[in-house]
């Protein structure tokens, strides 16, 4: 039966004629696309966006129910022109025919900037990207974990790049999806998975399995491929983490919500890996750098030392001491051989005495006083004769001393173990190859005798390393 069938004599309720007019729109406008600004937004309690869209000439009350909104990537405002496909109705309560929305975009800018930009005013607005937050990296971490795709390539360059950079820091992956819908939820979950892991660790005592910092990121793609890093649960979960977070998302021109969220911000997951490794590298390079300047200083020292006591062996002060220790030990074997003469011939003429003395006294006439004379007389010479020796062997020792002492410091003792000492024809000791030419005389002095020589060839300075 027509709508406006004249012959129709019943009038219609208007529940009744309502249902057909929405009944007839919805059939008519199933699936409509309009364009135009938005007025009067707001969201209701039950999570509703209520909204209308009107051009120059009219308007269009429009309905967005939460389980649609929650789809769209961008809040929307009063004076966006915006794209909206949806289907047509009538709120029957009202009479008025409205549009309900299944899809949103805006006219102009994309849709994932709109969202971006928002998100992001909102989330600085809360203090959320404040620099006072941001925490420092460990100097030397050990354990480092990874929230990103266990497929993707992001995990093989961080894996690769710190296996070739640290020989310390081991890898603890939390996998997880890194684009699609759901991703962001995901990446969240994992994030907190690791601070458990965390908390667990320092509360049972286990040091080595404590994580000390986290990577979250992916490699490169679209905005949309990325976007799961701009949800705002991400962002979140990054800033509650107890452990310094490292975001390493997509290529260096790209941004994301997470990079401003993070303690660190690296340009690429590889380039976060080299984060995490570059102060074990600085340092080991430090140490090398520091050793082997410690080495060559040790031995241009003992270079140096040996030359001075080169140059000291040569000097006229100790050829001086040298000859002064010689007649000294001449002197002494004359002053041992004078003493042992005198000491023979006082004994001798003691001897004599003594057996003058008997001759001269009678067998009868000796007494006990002239034997206890003769026995003093014995006992003194032999005493006379030990005095001596002990003297003469401790003058003996103490020279003995004395020549070892000198000769242990002698720098002549240097030429002694195989070095030689070159000095020009005026006598000046040759410090460098630099101080002849080739044709020029030279002499080496050795530890025994010296050398006259001629110089064949003149070889550069070089200082062993």
């Amino acid at each position: 039966m027509s709508l406006f069938d004249a012959s129709e004599r019943r009038p219609l309720s208007v529940s009744e004629l309502t249902s057909q007019v929405r009944g007839a729109l919805e059939n008519r406008f199933a699936s409509v696309w309009v364009e135009g600004e938005i007025l009067n937004f707001r969201t209701a309690a039950s999570g509703h966006w209520y909204f209308t869209v009107r051009d120059e000439g009219a308007q269009l009350r429009a309905t967005c129910f939460r389980g649609v909104n929650c789809r769209i990537r961008f809040r929307p405002s009063d004076g966006l022109l915006v794209r909206v496909r949806g289907r047509l109705t009538v709120y029957e309560p009202r009479g008025e025919y409205e549009l309900m929305v299944e899809a949103l975009d805006p006219v102009g800018a994309g849709a994932l900037r709109v969202a971006f930009e928002q998100l992001k005013e909102r989330l600085a607005a809360e203090g959320l990207f404040d620099e006072a937050l941001k925490r420092e990296l460990p100097l030397l971490p050990r354990r480092i974990g990874v929230v990103t795709s266990p497929t993707g390539a992001a995990i093989r360059d961080i894996i690769r790049t710190i296996e070739r950079r640290t020989r310390t820091v081991s890898i603890l992956v939390a996998p997880t999806r890194v684009q699609g819908d759901g991703a962001g939820l995901e990446i969240a979950r994992a994030i907190k998975i690791l601070n458990e892991h965390n908390q667990r660790a320092l509360a049972e005592g286990r040091s080595e399995d404590c994580v000390d910092a986290i990577i979250v990121g992916r490699g490169g793609g679209s905005s949309e491929d990325l976007w799961a890093f701009n949800e705002e649960e991400v962002a979140r979960a990054i800033r509650a983490s107890q452990v310094p977070v490292i975001s390493a998302v997509g290529h260096e021109t790209d941004f994301t919500i997470a990079d401003f969220a993070a303690d660190v911000r690296a340009a690429t997951p590889t380039a976060a890996a080299e984060i995490v490794a570059e102060r074990e590298d600085e340092i080991a390079s430090y140490v090398e750098r520091l050793t082997h300047t410690l080495v060559n200083a040790a031995r241009y020292r003992v270079i140096s030392e040996r030359a001075r006591a080169q140059e000291a062996a040569m000097s006229p002060g100790f050829d001086e001491v040298r000859a002064r220790l010689r007649v000294a030990r001449e002197e002494l074997t004359e002053a041992r051989r004078a003493l042992e003469r005198r000491a023979s011939e006082q004994t001798a003429r003691t001897r004599r005495r003594l057996e003058a003395a008997a001759r001269r006294l009678s067998p009868a006439r000796m007494t006990a006083s002239a034997a206890h004379s003769r026995v003093r007389a014995a006992l003194a010479g032999a005493a006379l004769e030990t005095a001596a020796r002990a003297r003469l062997e401790d003058a003996r020792s103490q020279l003995s001393v004395a020549a070892a002492s000198l000769d242990a410091m002698s720098p002549l003792a240097v030429l002694g173990r195989g070095y030689a000492l070159a000095q020009d024809e005026g006598g000046a000791v040759l410090r460098s190859s630099s101080d002849v030419k080739g044709g020029e005389r030279v002499r080496v002095r050795l530890s025994r005798g010296a050398l006259r020589c001629r110089v064949e060839e003149v070889e550069g300075e070089e200082v062993s390393r």
